[in-house]
Parts: C-alpha cells; sequence; structure tokens
C-alpha cells in the first residue's frame, strides 16, 4: 500500500473500494451521464484542452503523444521493446 494512504483505516479504504466498484444498474448510469455538467466542470474541461493545446500545438505533436501514451498504457513501450529486440 502507498504511504500517502497509510493513517487510512483498512475498513474505510474497504468501504470506499467497494462503492467504487460497485456496478451500476442501467437506470443508475443513465442518471449520472445524462446529468448537465456544471459551469465548473466546463471550464476545468477547457482549461485542460488550453493546456494541451498549447502543450502540443500540432497534430503531430498530439499524435506523438498519443502514440506514446497508448504505448505506456498497453506496456509497449517501443524503448524497452527494442532494446529487447536486440
Amino acid at each position: 500500500m502507498s504511504p500517502r494512504y497509510a493513517d487510512i483505516d483498512a475498513a474505510d479504504r474497504e468501504a470506499v473500494a467497494a462503492q467504487a466498484e460497485r456496478e451500476l444498474s442501467s437506470e443508475e448510469f443513465a442518471a449520472y451521464v445524462d446529468q448537465p455538467m456544471s459551469p465548473e466542470e466546463l471550464t476545468g474541461i477547457y482549461e485542460l484542452l488550453d493546456w494541451f493545446e498549447r502543450k502540443y500545438p500540432t497534430p503531430a505533436a498530439r499524435l506523438a503523444y498519443a502514440r506514446a501514451a497508448y504505448a505506456r498504457w498497453t506496456g509497449r513501450d517501443r524503448r524497452r521493446l527494442n532494446s529487447e529486440a536486440r
């Protein structure tokens, strides 16, 4: 366990995990996703988009980021794969 969560009671961690991992009914899911976004949520999304577009200003830069992120997420880091192939 991460030291970050060491001071949290095990029963509390289990309760949160159970809530987070429970399966929603179709009605519960629809009720959640059909809610409009708050102005704060929209502002946060636009701020993230602005940041991303400044950090990766061209379509090529965004595609390169997406490819590298996908490789990390799937465990297909090209540098690692290339070094293993040698």
